[in-house]
């Protein structure tokens, strides 16, 4: 019976469980139990929620990951995991303890207040794991490079042309200097330098070799036929979204990236701001990359774009190439209306977005 369901809040840390169910009709308080974060204590949450019959578990989303809804799941315990970033807060409410979350998550829960979020399989996981390593990697690479940079900057070393060509690579690696010790610091950059780029190589060739599966091989190649979106843009956008199909409509996708325009709207009053910067941050900042390559004509005789476009259905290329023309032509017309590059590359990449929906779904 619907009204026999007891609610579950469970606050979830490295070292606890704090776990609070109320029951449906009144949501008062049936119990309370504090347990280790642990093989032995997860076991026994399990017997303890066993013992208050239909029950529906929820925490939030957080470093722990999703082990804990997977056991549960296992042993037949229905658990959502929600978005932390969008539980209401009372502005009054001053005081947060651990038995204080876990009662007002119960609550919530039983009221449907809470947006639960989508949770992927080991296998969905640990591909976007390999992404986001791949995108520090990138990171850690900037670091290295500026730390090279600024080495030779102290010591008034310039080099007159555009920065890690062949030419410049050439340029560092003859540098030599009076001081032992700088000759020392630059030798451990240049090799950290290399290790990092050998690294991002070794990514590269697993991000693309996984490119290839039977899942993922027809999706990749559908989204690769976007003008901007290559392998490693196509890859992020499956590993970070996983089901394009779970969105109803482009403007939710937007949503979900934050590229929708803040607003504070009141007594006949519109106000709009920047975009939200909510939700996904790595998919927004590979669509904002994708997004720069429209501020260029459409080329009918780019070998690379017709390549990726073989083999592909004429609906699905002709798609591609009306997003070409029409993001182009957005990207100039808000450039010569006096909008900065920035401005227009983020409206850009909110239109990518939802050619990136259509042609992801079909």
């Amino acid at each position: 019976m619907h009204d026999s369901i007891t609610w579950v809040g469970m606050d979830v840390h490295k070292e606890s469980i704090v776990a609070t169910a109320v029951g449906h009709d009144s949501g008062e308080v049936r119990t309370r139990f504090e347990l280790p974060n642990t093989d032995k204590g997860v076991h026994r949450l399990v017997q303890h929620l066993r013992g208050l019959g239909e029950v529906r578990c929820v925490y939030e989303a957080g470093p722990c990951g999703y082990h804990l809804r997977r056991v549960l799941e296992e042993r037949g315990i229905v658990c959502d995991v929600v978005a932390p970033s969008l539980i209401p807060t009372k502005p009054g409410d001053r005081v947060k303890t651990d038995r204080r979350d876990a009662l007002k998550l119960a609550r919530m829960h039983r009221a449907g207040e809470l947006t639960t979020i989508l949770v992927p399989t080991p296998v969905q996981e640990a591909l976007r794991d390999l992404l986001r390593t791949r995108e520090d990697a990138q990171e850690d690479l900037v670091r290295r490079r500026h730390r090279v940079l600024k080495l030779m900057l102290r010591h008034g070393r310039r080099f007159e042309g555009t920065s890690w060509t062949k030419a410049h690579w050439r340029w560092i690696r003859s540098q030599r200097f009076e001081e032992e010790n700088v000759n020392v610091v630059l030798s451990e950059y240049l090799l950290a330098l290399d290790q990092e780029l050998e690294r991002i190589q070794r990514l590269d060739e697993r991000i693309e070799e996984q490119s290839k599966t039977p899942e993922l091989a027809r999706q990749v190649g559908r989204l690769r036929t976007l003008r901007g979106v290559d392998t490693l843009t196509a890859m992020t956008l499956l590993s970070e979204l996983i089901d394009l199909k779970r969105f109803a409509t482009p403007r939710e996708m937007m949503a979900f990236v934050g590229l929708v325009p803040r607003e504070h709207s009141s007594g006949g009053r519109e106000r709009r701001g920047s975009i939200t910067k909510t939700g996904n941050a790595h998919v927004r900042r590979v669509l904002l990359e994708a997004a720069w390559h429209y501020r260029h004509a459409p080329r009918s005789d780019s070998r690379k774009i017709r390549k990726r476009r073989e083999g592909h259905s004429p609906e699905i290329v002709e798609k591609a190439r009306k997003a070409e023309l029409r993001l182009h032509r957005k990207y100039i017309r808000m450039v010569l209306r006096g909008k900065r590059s920035s401005v227009a590359a983020v409206a850009v990449a909110r239109e990518l977005v939802g050619f990136v929906w259509d042609i992801g779904r079909s």
